[in-house]
């Protein structure tokens, strides 16, 4: 089931637009055009192909990974044996 809501009504009643878009999108408009798509995050890893960038995992606020980096002085570079 596909849901159109107003910036208005959107703002007004979110929980009401999460609740629809367990049943389906939610498109938002604006001046009577679509602007955005609210999906559950099932429906949008099933659009991505279940994949997320580094970027999209990183802005996780409840990510449950860690993610330590090397330094650039940490030994990633070293000397090339040109023997």
């Amino acid at each position: 089931m596909v849901t159109t809501l107003t910036s208005r009504e959107f703002n007004q009643d979110t929980s009401g637009a999460k609740k629809a878009a367990s049943q389906g999108p939610v498109f938002i408009t604006d001046r009577g055009r679509p602007a955005h798509v609210l999906l559950t995050i099932e429906d949008y890893l099933r659009l991505t192909g279940g994949h997320m960038s580094l970027a999209e995992a990183l802005a996780q606020t409840n990510s449950d990974f860690d993610f330590d980096p090397l330094r650039v002085n940490e030994g990633i570079f070293r000397v090339a044996d040109l023997d």
